[in-house]
């Protein structure tokens, strides 16, 4: 069976980052096995399996860094196949593969909430925070943190080149609190005046070290400089189980037209431009990964 529509424009929007953001780029993708299931119209149990195996694929194609991506389709196809080896029918596997995608949805914006509540203990009532790009759940330590009565003002960088760093000011003014954007190559020039850095991660390896948006690795070394607690702040199933093996994670290259327009590179035919979309930032420079589950030293 054909791919429906719908689970590839999911695919594309993942792709060219119209859905962004390692958690809700894990949430998509588990809401398209879920459509797939949903839209099978064949009556084979081996071709189910086929053409889901087909769509994992290409969803995990979209976005080659964030690991959470792929734990989310693992999540869903790694029940669906012992269900079918059990000997399952078709029906059942398909209400395998729709329980599961929504168990794993569930199970992730639950881990965003319960991330804030913890992590909202590590900041103090007059806290200054830096925070880089548009973490969720970066985002739900430090909302979370004024819910509970604490003043804490932001300093959010703009994360360039795809300016992610608009939303999280948006969010974060949404939600009454006093947010300060600016350029990402003034964060070391602005954390004289920061208590704590908070950031996400699209993965952590099992060394500790996390990689998250270009520009965070900087961001790190600045805080480490000037004795400022840096926090991340990440659902476990972010993790990547195989650096466990020595395997690296891939560092995603996008597009140079993020950075330079079209005409500037026709007219500038010998320029070389590289756009990676995201570092590395060593456990030496981390001092807390909160996470749902609680906080890594």
């Amino acid at each position: 069976m054909i791919i429906p529509e719908n689970v590839l424009k999911i695919a594309e929007d993942i792709r060219i980052m119209r859905i962004r953001g390692a958690g809700r780029i894990a949430r998509a993708a588990a809401h398209g096995l879920r459509l797939a299931a949903q839209k099978y119209e064949g009556k084979d149990r081996e071709d189910f399996i086929k053409y889901m195996k087909n769509v994992s694929n290409l969803l995990k194609k979209t976005r080659p860094t964030a690991v959470s991506l792929p734990n989310a389709v693992t999540y869903v196809i790694s029940r669906l196949m012992k269900s079918y080896e059990k000997g399952l029918n078709l029906e059942e596997l398909k209400e395998i593969v729709i329980n599961s995608a929504n168990e794993f949805i569930t199970y992730s914006l639950h881990a965003i909430k319960r991330i804030g509540e913890i992590g909202a203990g590590r900041l103090l009532d007059g806290d200054i925070v830096m925070t880089h790009c548009n973490s969720s759940a970066a985002l739900s330590v430090i909302i979370t943190a004024c819910i509970h009565g604490k003043n804490i003002k932001v300093y959010a960088t703009e994360t360039r080149p795809k300016y992610q760093g608009y939303i999280t000011y948006k969010t974060l003014s949404k939600n009454g609190i006093d947010v300060t954007l600016i350029p990402d190559a003034a964060a070391r020039y602005f954390m004289k005046k920061v208590d704590k850095v908070i950031v996400g991660a699209d993965t952590v390896a099992s060394n500790g070290a996390v990689v998250n948006k270009i520009g965070t690795s900087l961001i790190a070394l600045a805080a480490h400089e000037a004795r400022v607690n840096f926090l991340v702040a990440t659902e476990t199933y972010k993790f990547s189980p195989v650096t466990v093996i020595g395997e690296l994670v891939e560092i995603e290259e996008r597009n140079p037209l993020e950075i330079v327009n079209e005409e500037f590179l026709k007219e500038n035919s010998l320029i070389k431009v590289r756009n990676p979309a995201f570092d590395v930032t060593p456990p030496e420079y981390i001092d807390a990964i909160i996470t749902e589950k609680g906080v890594i030293p």
